[in-house]
């Protein structure tokens, strides 16, 4: 019987060395990132204290360009009335809480 001596090359580093982004392509993403999330986090801020005594624990999707936010108690529905609203606009979803965290940890 014949034994195969053949080895496979060790792999080392990143699969596609070519679609690495440069440290400072990354640093402008993260910064646009923050301008991003704030924005729409001064929206919530906002319509939060008037929301959260009727609606607890339901959640808002908020489109940051007019403004227009859209709640309901499923996030799933809250999220579809917002795409079918803006269907080419990201919108950013809030839970109606002391904090605005949708999920869990």
């Amino acid at each position: 019987m014949t034994e195969s001596t053949a080895k496979q090359p060790a792999r080392r580093g990143r699969i596609f060395p070519e679609r690495t982004l440069p440290p400072e392509e990354l640093a402008r993403r993260k910064a646009e990132d923050k301008v991003f999330y704030r924005h729409y986090r001064e929206i919530f801020e906002c319509v939060r204290p008037d929301l959260i005594q009727e609606h607890y624990g339901w959640y808002i999707a908020v489109e940051p360009d007019s403004g227009d936010y859209f709640i309901d108690a499923d996030k799933e529905v809250a999220s579809l009335k917002a795409r079918q609203k803006y269907p080419n606009i990201i919108h950013f979803m809030f839970c109606l809480n002391e904090t605005g965290a949708t999920g869990r940890i």
